[in-house]
């Protein structure tokens, strides 16, 4: 490999590390936030942010994107991004109310559950066939969660309720991977994105209107902070260092430096506010880990094995 691009792999390899690092600590800066600020009406401002900060990217680099979304209807793009946004709104909304009844650090594992939920609906929608390796990533990961979430090993006990928000937002994130995938090819990932944060916000501050005590557009103090990083770096920031480190490094890289994301949760849970997981839930949420692991990189593994002279 010539050096140039062993050098550029390893700096987006350690790009894509910082992304997960992001995504990981938010978790607990995210449960602080919505404890002292309604959920919805954080989410609606974080995503504004997020849309406000993208806008002037999105000007900028307009003529040069011009013609991505090839042919296209501007009106069928924007409603494609409505659409995906709705699975994005389902996932952040689920995910951030679990979290205001559990942890940061289970929230992270149980997020994690995507990898193995998108074959899933590859196979209900679109008649795909998951391999054996995702099946097996399947079974690991449900012992894990089943490990993580009871208490102990008492099934009296039953589910803790936030994880069980939380578990639905991982299928509203599974379902977002899943239709962004039907409708990427065929439209401009800027207005995509763009549209995607702008239904966020606008739903959410529906439902913040609807159902949550009267609260400003936009918070102050540790929930304004938590709104703007979240808004700004874990959003548009992270999501453009993965799409530029990306173009230097593969997707198996890529989704093995993205299974850290509930490692540094737990970690940064731990030193930030002293979560303890007990072991049969450190047990549990490295199988959640093993299962994503083998669920994203196994087929690859296979095809490699498979291309090989026997």
């Amino acid at each position: 490999m010539h050096p140039m691009t062993s050098a550029r792999r390893a700096l987006a390899d350690l790009s894509l590390l910082a992304v997960a690092f992001i995504w990981g600590m938010t978790f607990v800066m995210v449960q602080e936030a919505v404890r002292a600020f309604p959920v919805f009406a954080f989410l609606s401002a974080r995503f504004l942010l997020a849309f406000l900060a993208m806008l002037p990217l999105a000007l900028l680099l307009r003529k040069r994107t011009e013609g991505w979304g090839g042919d296209t209807p501007l009106g069928k793009q924007l409603a494609a991004g409505a659409f995906i946004g709705l699975f994005l709104f389902a996932g952040y909304g689920f995910q951030t109310m679990g979290l205001r009844l559990t942890t940061p650090a289970k929230t992270g594992f149980i997020t994690g559950l995507y990898v193995v939920i998108v074959p899933i609906l590859g196979m209900i929608f679109a008649r795909e066939r998951p391999g054996p390796f995702v099946w097996a990533g399947v079974g690991l990961a449900l012992t894990g969660l089943a490990l993580l979430s009871l208490s102990g090993l008492s099934l009296e006990a039953g589910v803790h309720p936030g994880d069980l928000l939380v578990l639905v937002g991982a299928i509203g994130f599974a379902g977002h991977i899943f239709t962004t995938g039907r409708f990427a090819h065929r439209m401009n990932p800027i207005l995509l994105t763009l549209s995607q944060l702008l239904t966020v916000a606008l739903l959410a501050a529906l439902v913040s209107h609807l159902f949550e005590p009267p609260a400003a557009l936009i918070p102050h103090g540790q929930p304004l902070f938590a709104a703007a990083f979240t808004g700004i770096f874990a959003t548009v920031v992270a999501y453009g260092v993965q799409t530029a480190a990306q173009r230097f490094t593969t997707a198996t890289h890529t989704a093995l430096i993205f299974a850290t994301e509930p490692v540094f949760a737990a970690i940064s849970s731990f030193i930030l506010i002293g979560e303890r997981l007990t072991p049969i839930q450190l047990l549990g949420g490295g199988l959640i880990l093993a299962g994503m692991l083998a669920a994203e990189l196994g087929p690859q593994m296979r095809a490699v094995l498979q291309r090989q002279p026997s």
